[in-house]
C-alpha cells in the first residue's frame, strides 16, 4: 500500500502533483516535458508524479531526481484511451496545494481534473495538444474538446507550449483570454563529449524525426528521396523513432529500393546526449507533420545550430514565422518536396543565435504560476 508523508505547509514548500498519462523511460513529447521540469522544480517543492504503468514492470512507488512517482494500473493494457481508477483514490488521500495535469487526449486528464474538482484541489492544464494518424480521432477532436470544457473553466490556468496552441484552445472554448498562459518547451540538450566530431565525408544526412506514426510525415521524405538523390546521390536519410507505422515505413523503402539509403532506428529516451550527438550528425533536420503544437525535437535541433525544414502547418508554421526554420506547404508533391530539400541543402538556413527557451526558464515560469494560483486561493 502506498503511503503519503504529512503535509509540508504551502507557505513552505509548495506540494505539486504533476497527473500525466505516461512517464519515462517512456518516451514523447509529454513524457519530457514532464521530466524535464518536474526534476528541476525538486529543487524548489515537493514534487509528485502520479502516472500509469499498463505494463505491470514498473514499481509502483519510487524516487528519482528527488521526484517522487507513483504509478497505477490502467485498463485495457493495448490501447491508449486506457483508464485507471485508482487516480481519484491517489488524489484524494494525500494533501496536495496544486495539481497540474498535462494532456487531454487519453481518459486519464479529465478523470484526474474531475477527481480535483471532488476534493477541492486548485488545478492547471497543459494542452500538450498533438496530432493523430486516425482520421476519425482528427474528426472528433473538436467534439472531445467541448465535451471537457467545463472542466477546461474549472482549471485555474489554461497552459499552450506555443501562441498557436493557447489561441486555438481559446477559440474554441470561448473562454476569456486571461484565463489562457504561454509556457513554451525548453529547447535545451547537453553538451557532447569535447573529443566528438561530426562524421565527415561525401555523405550528406538528412534526420527525420518523430514517433513513428503516419501524421509525422516520415514517409513523405521516404518518397521524395529518389528526386533528391537525382541531383544529390550521397544523401542518406535516417528516421529517428518509435512507434505503430514502423511497419509500412520499411516496407514504403523496400519499394523505392531504397534501403541502402535509409536507416530507420531509434535513440533511447534517456540518451540526451545521444540525440545530440544524432543532430550535430545532420546536414539538415526535418519534421513534415500535419500537427504539432509545440515541436521539442525541432526546438532542440534549434538550439544545436541544425538547418531544419518544417510543414508549414500548426505550430510548425510558428517556429517557421520567426525564422528559425524554413517551411514547405504540406500539400507538397514528392518532386516538390525534393526541390525544398535539395534548395535546403545548398543554401542551409541556420538562424543567427537568439534567446530560446529552457527547461529551466519552463520550470520558472511554471512555479511562478503555481505560487500566482496559490495566492488567488488564499485570497
Amino acid at each position: 500500500m502506498t503511503t503519503y508523508p504529512p503535509r509540508i505547509p504551502a507557505a513552505t514548500t509548495q506540494r505539486i502533483l504533476f497527473v500525466t498519462p505516461r512517464y519515462f523511460p517512456d518516451m514523447g513529447g509529454i513524457e519530457t516535458h514532464v521530466y524535464e521540469v518536474a526534476r528541476r522544480l525538486a529543487q524548489r517543492a515537493a514534487i509528485t508524479v502520479l502516472t500509469t504503468d499498463r505494463s505491470g514492470q514498473h514499481p509502483r512507488d519510487s524516487v528519482a531526481d528527488a521526484v517522487r512517482i507513483l504509478r497505477v494500473p490502467a485498463y485495457p493494457q493495448n490501447r491508449d484511451y486506457y483508464v485507471a481508477p485508482e487516480l481519484r483514490a491517489h488524489i484524494r488521500r494525500a494533501d496536495y496545494d496544486i495539481v497540474h495535469v498535462q494532456g487531454y487526449h487519453t481518459f486519464v486528464p479529465p478523470f484526474a481534473m474531475w477527481a480535483a474538482q471532488r476534493e477541492g484541489l486548485p488545478y492547471v492544464l497543459t494542452f500538450h495538444s498533438g496530432g493523430s494518424s486516425s482520421g476519425l480521432r482528427n474528426l472528433i477532436r473538436p467534439l472531445q474538446v467541448n465535451l471537457q470544457r467545463p472542466l477546461f473553466a474549472g482549471a485555474a490556468r489554461l497552459i499552450g507550449v506555443s501562441k498557436f496552441e493557447a489561441g486555438q484552445f481559446q477559440s474554441w472554448l470561448k473562454l476569456p483570454a486571461e484565463r489562457f498562459t504561454v509556457v513554451y518547451n525548453g529547447a535545451s540538450l547537453p553538451p557532447v563529449p569535447i573529443d566528438f566530431t561530426p562524421s565527415a565525408g561525401a555523405t550528406e544526412t538528412i534526420l527525420s524525426v518523430g514517433r513513428l506514426e503516419k501524421y509525422k510525415g516520415h514517409h513523405r521524405l521516404i518518397e521524395a528521396l529518389p528526386y533528391i538523390r537525382r541531383t544529390r546521390p550521397n544523401v542518406r536519410l535516417k528516421v529517428l523513432g518509435v512507434g505503430p507505422y514502423e511497419a509500412e515505413l520499411r516496407a514504403l523503402v523496400g519499394r523505392h529500393s531504397l534501403d541502402h539509403a535509409v536507416e530507420i532506428t531509434h535513440v533511447p529516451s534517456v540518451d540526451r546526449t545521444g540525440m545530440a550527438r544524432e543532430l550535430l550528425s545532420a546536414k539538415l533536420v526535418t519534421l513534415f507533420s500535419e500537427y504539432e503544437a509545440h515541436p521539442v525535437a525541432v526546438m532542440e535541433a534549434v538550439a544545436m545550430g541544425c538547418s531544419i525544414l518544417v510543414a508549414d502547418t500548426s505550430g510548425l508554421s510558428e517556429v517557421a514565422q520567426i525564422g528559425l526554420a524554413r517551411a514547405v506547404p504540406l500539400a507538397s508533391s514528392p518532386e516538390q518536396l525534393a526541390q525544398a530539400v535539395v534548395a535546403q541543402l545548398a543554401q542551409p538556413h541556420v538562424p543567427n543565435r537568439i534567446n530560446l527557451p529552457t527547461w529551466d526558464s519552463c520550470a520558472e515560469q511554471l512555479f511562478d504560476l503555481y505560487q500566482a494560483v496559490l495566492d488567488e486561493q488564499r485570497g
